[in-house]
Order: C-alpha cells, then structure tokens, then sequence
C-alpha cells in the first residue's frame, strides 16, 4: 500500500507520496494553510471555538443555500488560500448587513472552493504517481465533506479513499512518540543537548528508512 497523501492541518497543507525512503511533497500551500484558513474565517463570523472552529464551519455549511463564487487558486501542483481569505473578509461583513447571503451561505461557499482545490491537486498527484489510494490525515481531514468530495474523485478513478479516523487526526503526543520509537529502533539518537524543537520542520526532511 503506497496511497496519496493528503495533509490537512492547521499548520500544513501538503499533498504527499512516499518513495526512496521520504515522504516526496508534490503539492502545497504556498502561502497559509486549509486549516488556519477556515479558523480565521470562523473569527471573522465569530464561530464558536467549542470543539473547533472548522468543525462549526461544517456544521454551518451543511445549511448553505447559495454558492457564492470565490477566488479559485491553484499554480500547478500547489495551492494559495491567503487571497481567498482576504477577499471573503472583505465582502462578508456587507453580504451580511445587506442579506444578500448568510454566514450559513459563505461557509458553504468557502469550503466548497477550498476542498475543490485540495481534490484537483491530490488527483494531479494520483496520476503522476499512478496511485490507486489517497488517505486523508490531519485535522481537517476530520470534515465529512471533504471525505465525499475526495471519495467520489477517487471512484471516478477507480480508486479506493481510506480517512484516518478522527482520533487520530489531531494533535497527539502518540504519534510523535511513535515516530522517535521508530528512529530509535533504526539506530537514530540524539544527545539530550542537542535535541529541539522546530516547527518549520518540512515533511521530506526525514528520512524514513524503517520502510524498507
């Protein structure tokens, strides 16, 4: 099993397969990511954070009516959401006193363009990889609409969609104590002395030769 890689996050927005012992990034945010993206759009209707910004987003854009066109940005394999964010905070606060769309409307709309953008590059990535499997991880990749959007993609190729359970699609210390089991079981050790933290840490830097 090599599938696609979709990483969704408030931090990362990264489409990924793996090959020679890395996680190869095709395609990304060139500026923020989905994430952080639909969080400050929550603000911006003053969402409630209980239990998630983009989760209230979810709730909401199920009830949407209208599709309101936003700016659609993809450059080859990668993807741009700061221009978007800032055109729809612009215009929200007078579709809204005007009635000409609801916060439910907007919420729709953003997701909607958003998730499009993050299936047109995954497929890119499909092809040029010839995967027949894309996973979905990440925060975001707890939204159920964007698991249908992807699913029915993915049918259409005749591949398979696979969505990490939500468990495991948040923040945890689990995973980061996994991974260090893993390089540690490979012989990787690192003097307390040195050790850090770096958050700008990109995906492909770690070589992940417990694969193979």
């Amino acid at each position: 099993m090599n599938p696609t890689v979709l990483y969704v996050s408030g931090g990362n927005t990264q489409v990924i397969s793996y090959s020679k012992q890395r996680y190869r990034i095709f395609g990304e945010t060139i500026d923020i990511a989905v994430g952080n993206c639909l969080d400050r759009f929550a603000r911006v209707l003053k969402l409630s954070n209980d239990p998630s910004p983009g989760y209230n987003i979810e709730q909401y854009a199920k009830k949407g009516k209208k599709f309101v066109e936003l700016p659609y940005v993809v450059k080859g394999m990668d993807v741009s959401f700061s221009g978007l964010l800032s055109y729809i905070e612009e215009k929200a606060p007078t579709w809204l006193k005007n009635n000409d769309y609801t916060p439910e409307d907007l919420c729709f709309s953003l997701q909607e363009t958003v998730f499009a953008m993050l299936v047109e590059i995954t497929e890119r990535t499909m092809s040029l990889c010839g995967s027949s499997e894309v996973l979905i991880v990440g925060g975001v990749g707890c939204n159920l609409r964007l698991q249908k959007m992807m699913e029915i993609m993915a049918k259409e190729r005749g591949a398979k969609l696979f969505a990490t359970d939500e468990r495991f699609c948040i923040d945890n210390g689990a995973m980061i104590a996994y991974a260090g089991l893993l390089m540690y079981k490979m012989g990787y050790t690192t003097p307390l002395k040195d050790t850090g933290c770096t958050q700008r840490f990109r995906t492909d830097e770690v070589l992940v030769n417990w694969r193979d």
